[in-house]
């Protein structure tokens, strides 16, 4: 509106301008020239002024007239496009919202429709699983069916049977037949093998197809697998309860060896003895108990120094003491001489010093104190130094017996346990070595470093308090 108002005052201002007469000039005078020759020639009469301005005014109010029409059919027009644009707004507005409804549908149907892809997916790879499962039953059954005289195999009627359901119906009635076969002790002749490896003949009471017991004239007793098909007598015969189920005269509880195949011997357990543990730990194992020894034997040999040495201090201010407090320094000097042991070469060093200033008597004593710190510390640092490699070299084995154990996974999978024992055991025994040996060695290394301070302690005080009573008799 306010743009309209702008041009509507452009527009009446070009019309008065259009509409205002162009007054013409007076005449140019005659050839008289004068205004009198003027009035009096006769020229053309002077406009009047009313009339101008009645024209000006009717010519004003035309254009007035059309600008207000103008105005009103802009008016109209503009009322008229916006009424317009607000129905198109309305109905864009609507289309938008109708857009984002159907899109909102459309992605709900899409979840759901990837939720049931996501659901047939695995759906499929259930029943492709539980084919896998069925076909590796049915081989498994086929192999230990076989041995009863069910044909499972390939060319089998098994095999012709089109529905699992059927086969699987089919195995369970040969499963109960196998199950009615062999259940109870059957009893027949056979041989097994002796705890020395004899092989002898007699006869066996198989119960079912988990356990075996044999009778001879030698032994008797439960029995296990020995491999290749073989028995073997365990380690726990139990030798009534064959005898008694021999006799019809079964006993309430059955002292058995359970076993699923007689394909692989059953190896009798070691006992777990301190040298079995070694021997886990192989070469490694074996220098890290060496070690410990060595250490051991180290400690006890400076313990017994220390010792000595501790022992001798308080002996020497009772003897030592006594003489210099009598004045007999020579007789005190000889006794230290003929002694031997660190602390009584320190208190004769200060005792052949007697007569010297109290500060350079001090630093005899020190030096003297110092030049018997080697002895006193004598296996100290090889000691420490074992208590500290024997972890390591444990912690050696046991990336050792890890590597072994990776190369025969590498080599051979993990389906047997017992072909990654070797590296376990390695890996673990060592560690367990290592910390033993290093353990004490360090607490034992620190308690005799400790002590062999203290004893430098009491003979500074030693060498001190025989000074003290030299000069206290001076």
């Amino acid at each position: 509106m306010r743009a309209a108002g702008k041009w509507l005052g452009f527009a009446l201002a070009a019309a008065l301008l259009v509409a205002v007469p162009s007054i013409p000039p007076a005449q140019a005078q005659t050839s008289g020239g004068g205004p009198e020759g003027a009035g009096k020639g006769g020229g053309a009469p002077d406009p009047d002024p009313a009339m101008g301005r009645e024209a000006l005014e009717k010519a004003y109010k035309r254009e007035f007239a059309f600008l207000e029409a103008q105005k009103r059919s802009l008016q109209e027009r503009l009322a008229q496009f916006q009424d317009r644009a607000a129905g198109e707004k309305q109905a864009l507005e609507q289309e938008v919202q109708r857009l984002k409804d159907e899109a909102v549908r459309l992605k709900t149907r899409m979840e759901t429709l990837r939720e049931q892809v996501k659901t047939a997916e695995e759906q499929l790879q259930s029943n492709k699983n539980s084919r896998q499962i069925l076909e590796a039953t049915f081989t498994q059954a086929g192999v230990t069916l076989k041995d009863f005289g069910f044909p499972v195999g390939k060319g089998s009627e098994f095999r012709q049977l089109d529905d699992e359901r059927r086969k699987v119906e089919r195995l369970f009635s040969m499963g109960n037949a196998v199950l009615d076969r062999t259940s109870g002790i059957r009893r027949e002749s056979g041989s097994f093998f002796l705890a020395d490896g004899t092989k002898v003949d007699g006869t066996l009471l198989k119960v079912g197809r988990v356990a075996s017991y044999g009778l001879s004239d030698e032994a008797s007793g439960a029995l296990a697998p020995a491999g290749g098909g073989a028995l073997k007598l365990w380690k726990k015969p139990a030798a009534g309860v064959a005898e008694g189920l021999a006799n019809g005269d079964a006993p309430e509880q059955l002292k058995i060896f359970l076993y699923e195949s007689l394909d692989q011997e059953v190896a009798t357990p070691d006992s777990d003895t301190v040298l079995s543990t070694i021997r886990k730990g192989g070469a490694i194992g074996w220098i890290i108990v060496a070690m410990g020894a060595f250490a051991g034997l180290l400690a006890l040999l400076r313990a017994g120094f220390l010792q000595w040495a501790s022992a001798s201090t308080g002996r020497i201010i009772d003897r030592v003491g006594a003489l210099v407090s009598r004045g007999e320094v020579e007789e005190a000097q000889a006794l230290c001489e003929r002694k031997r042991g660190a602390a009584w070469k320190v208190v004769g060093a200060a005792v052949r010093n007697l007569n010297r200033d109290r500060e350079h008597l001090e630093d005899i004593i020190s030096e003297s104190i110092l030049r018997e710190s080697t002895r006193l510390d004598r296996f100290g640092p090889l000691i420490l130094v074992i208590a500290a490699v024997a972890p390591l070299l444990g912690l050696l084995g046991t990336v050792t017996g890890m590597i072994s154990t990776f190369e025969v996974i590498t080599e051979h999978g993990t389906g047997d346990p017992k072909l990654l024992s070797g590296g376990i055991s390695v890996a673990l025994v060592t560690t367990e070595l290592g910390l033993i040996v290093a353990v004490p060695t360090l607490l034992a290394g620190n308690l005799l470093s400790g002590w062999a301070e203290r004893i430098k302690n009491d003979m500074e005080k030693t060498a001190l308090r025989i000074t003290n009573l030299y000069a206290g008799r001076a």
